[in-house]
C-alpha cells in the first residue's frame, strides 16, 4: 500500500470547538485536491484565507459560530460547493461577486450583522439556491431581485427589522417555507397570497408582526387559529389581501 494512501482517503475534516483561530493551524490536515467537507464550527476564526479557493472539490463548508468579519471574494469560485454555513459570525458585508457560486444549494447567514446594504449586486442570482437563511440580522427591506431565486424552497427572514416585503416574492413558485416572524411588517404584498404555503409539508410563519392583530381583529382570533390549524388559512389570507382590501394594512402603518 502506498505511503500516502491514508491521506488520500481523508475527504472530510471536522474540528469542532478546538480553539482554532487560523486556517494555518489545520492546513497540514487538508489535501486541497480531495477534501469534500470541512467543518470548523465553534472556534475562534476571524477570517477566511483567499486560498480557500484551492479546495477545488469542496462541497460543504461549515464555519458556524466563529468570529469571522469578512469573506474573501475567491470563496464564490468554489464551483462544487453545495452547502455554506457562516451563521453566528460578525459579518457586516459580503464580498463583491458573492452570488457567483455555481452549485450552491444551502446558504446560512443567520446571526450576523447583515442588511440590504451588505449584499453585492449579484447576491440574488445564485440559480441553484434551494435554502436561504437570513434570520437574526438587520434587514429593513428585501430587494426585488429575490425573484431570481427560482429554485428557492426555504426562505428565512425571521427576527430582522423588515418594514416591507417586495411584491416579487410572489414569483417564488417553488417556495415551501417562509419565515418572516419577529419583524416590523405593518403590511404585506397581495402577491404573497399566490404562493402555496399552507398545507402538508408547508410552513408560513408570520407571528410577532404589527399586521397580525389587524388580521385577527377582522376575522376573529379563534377563527384565525382554526383556519391556520386546518390548513385552509391561505384562502382567507388571499381574500384579505387582494386589491381593494389591501388598504386595511396600509392604514395600519399610520397607527
Amino acid at each position: 500500500m502506498p505511503k500516502d494512501k491514508k491521506k488520500e482517503e481523508v475527504t472530510e475534516v471536522e474540528h469542532v470547538d478546538r480553539n482554532i483561530s487560523s486556517f494555518s493551524q489545520i492546513s497540514h490536515l487538508i489535501d486541497a485536491e480531495i477534501i469534500t467537507r470541512l467543518t470548523l464550527s465553534h472556534n475562534k476564526l476571524t477570517s477566511v484565507p483567499p486560498n480557500i479557493a484551492d479546495l477545488v472539490n469542496l462541497q460543504s463548508l461549515n464555519l458556524w459560530n466563529n468570529q469571522i468579519e469578512d469573506l474573501p471574494p475567491s470563496i464564490s469560485s468554489l464551483s462544487k460547493l453545495r452547502i455554506l454555513n457562516v451563521g453566528m459570525n460578525k459579518l457586516s458585508i459580503l464580498p463583491r461577486g458573492f452570488g457567483s457560486f455555481a452549485s450552491l444549494e444551502i446558504l446560512d447567514l443567520t446571526y450576523n450583522n447583515l442588511s440590504e446594504r451588505s449584499l453585492p449586486g449579484n447576491f440574488f442570482f445564485i440559480q441553484t439556491l434551494r435554502a436561504l437563511y437570513l434570520g437574526d440580522n438587520d434587514f429593513e427591506m428585501l430587494p426585488g431581485d429575490v425573484e431570481n431565486l427560482q429554485n428557492l424552497q426555504i426562505l428565512v427572514l425571521r427576527e430582522n427589522d423588515l418594514l416591507s416585503l417586495p411584491k416579487e416574492i410572489g414569483k417564488l413558485s417553488r417556495l415551501q417555507e417562509l419565515h418572516i416572524q419577529g419583524n416590523r411588517l405593518a403590511m404585506i404584498p397581495p402577491e404573497l397570497g399566490n404562493l402555496e404555503l399552507v398545507g402538508d409539508k408547508k410552513t408560513l410563519r408570520l407571528e410577532h408582526n404589527p399586521f397580525i392583530p389587524r388580521i385577527q381583529s377582522e376575522i376573529g382570533i379563534e377563527y384565525f387559529k382554526r383556519k391556520s390549524e386546518a390548513g385552509s388559512w391561505k384562502s382567507e389570507f388571499h381574500s384579505t389581501l387582494v386589491p381593494g382590501t389591501v388598504e386595511l394594512f396600509e392604514s395600519g402603518t399610520s397607527g
